[in-house]
């Protein structure tokens, strides 16, 4: 049977299920009763006036009638999200990147079992949305406020559930954003804003103690394994640079102008042939098996990267230490402050 086909069938199949069903009953997967719980022993409540409520995104409106207690995440931010404000999703994307073994990540598992909760069902998103996945767990709400769904993907998920994706554009939400996005969702907007004022004040102190950042430039680029004729540049826009943003670097000028007239891209390609000129005092990029920094640092041009010559840079070779960056939470920043912002403030030493 075709992929379509299937989903309508399991949309239809779900719709009257929860047509013909109340009480417990209704708020149970068919696989398992104890997929995951909305508010385990020490989550947060909603405001008592917090529905009904209608929160609007670039792909329509979703209106919520009642506390929601089976809620599905989608894109590698919003589960992470949810439970930063003491609730916990019945299922979850895998995370295939900078993950541990189990498609989770260390701080989440921790704060789930912080929250007396249970592990969500994990799904597979390199296709696109598993939407058979979060069909069959029946939930009353689907988060994707920072995901690439599409409309076609969102208007089927819509028949099942109330459905809050981006704001703007697909996967370039800020933390923030997604914050207060779902914290109207689950009714606890107070809540939302509480833990953002606490996350943002850990930034600021983080970046505070270290002095050597205040005044120095960076930058967080890429390179794509066997050609070295350019280089990419995350844009302002992308996490990355606005966690750099939040500890107190600058934001160099040459990526503002590049930020400038890529509007609604995350990523900007320069020539090798522009290295010499890009002038950020530190450098952030990934390494791995088929990206190594000794051909990095050895490749023609790209050599000439000044903060490549000068030592100030991070080569991060370690995914999971690089997630909390490139897909920054409530929850996952505080592991960036711990562990990789020394590394930057070692690099931004280095500037002359």
């Amino acid at each position: 049977m075709p992929l379509t086909s299937r989903i309508a069938g399991a949309v239809v199949a779900v719709l009257a299920l929860s047509a013909c069903s109340t009480g417990p009953a209704a708020t149970s997967s068919p696989e398992s009763t104890s997929s995951g719980a909305a508010s385990p022993a020490g989550s947060s409540a909603p405001a008592a006036d917090a529905f009904p409520v209608t929160v609007t995104h670039a792909l329509g409106e979703a209106v919520i009638e009642t506390e929601p207690t089976r809620i599905a995440t989608i894109g590698w931010t919003d589960h992470e999200t949810l439970v930063s404000l003491g609730v916990v999703p019945v299922g979850a994307v895998k995370i295939t990147w900078g993950g541990n073994s189990e498609g989770s990540t260390d701080w989440f598992d921790a704060a789930v079992a912080d929250l007396g909760g249970e592990q969500p069902t994990r799904y597979d998103d390199s296709a696109g949305a598993p939407i058979e996945e979060i069909v069959a767990l029946e939930p009353d709400l689907i988060l994707a406020t920072n995901s690439g769904l599409t409309q076609e993907e969102y208007d089927t998920l819509s028949k099942v559930a109330p459905v809050v994706a981006y704001p703007e554009a697909p996967w370039s939400t800020a933390w923030q954003d997604s914050l207060e996005l779902v914290g109207q969702a689950v009714g606890r907007s107070d809540k939302a804003a509480e833990v953002e004022a606490e996350t943002t004040a850990l930034l600021e102190d983080a970046g505070a103690q270290y002095p050597e950042i205040a005044g120095t430039s960076a930058a967080w680029i890429w390179f794509a394994a066997a050609d070295y004729s350019k280089f990419g540049v995350y844009s302002a826009t992308d996490a990355r640079p606005r966690f750099l943003d939040a500890v107190g670097f600058e934001t160099p000028a040459v990526v503002t102008e590049l930020s400038d007239g890529a509007p609604g891209q995350f990523s900007v390609d320069v020539s090798a042939e522009r290295a010499a000129e890009f002038d950020a005092d530190v450098l952030v990029f990934y390494t791995d098996d088929s990206v190594r920094l000794e051909d990095i640092q050895a490749a023609p041009l790209i050599q000439d990267l000044p903060a490549l010559q000068s030592g100030a840079f991070v080569a991060s070779g370690d995914p999971q230490l690089a997630l909390p960056l490139s897909s920054p939470t409530p929850l996952s920043i505080p592991v960036a402050v711990e562990k990789f912002l020394p590394l930057l403030a070692e690099a931004a030493a280095k500037v002359q």
